[in-house]
């Protein structure tokens, strides 16, 4: 039997808005955690998610079933092709290069 089990996760590319302090404290936190900051955000919300009561009792109801989605997704082929971006309607899709939006720091 392996010692290790391996769990392969589908991985997306989204792009969001942060405040500028929220980003900078990400970027902090990752450096703390030497993980990168994708990795602080996905964990961060996970656990979030995990214990929030009401948010998981809202799960078991047909309204969170028919959400809306809002985050913009950037999905990416498995056969190694360039990604396409997935465009909602009236919202032009917002190009990312290297996977990674550049922000601005002052």
């Amino acid at each position: 039997m392996p010692l290790l089990e391996i769990v392969q996760t589908r991985q997306i590319t989204a792009t969001i808005r942060l405040d500028e302090s929220t980003a900078e404290q990400i970027d902090q936190y990752a450096a703390f955690l030497h993980a990168s900051a994708d990795d602080v955000v996905d964990k961060a919300l996970a656990y979030v998610f995990a214990k929030d009561r009401d948010f998981q009792e809202f799960l078991r109801t047909p309204e969170a079933t028919s959400a809306a989605q809002s985050l913009r997704i950037r999905r990416t082929p498995q056969n190694g092709a360039p990604p396409e971006p997935v465009s909602q309607p009236g919202k032009p899709a917002k190009v990312m290069e290297n996977g990674n939006e550049s922000r601005p720091r002052s």
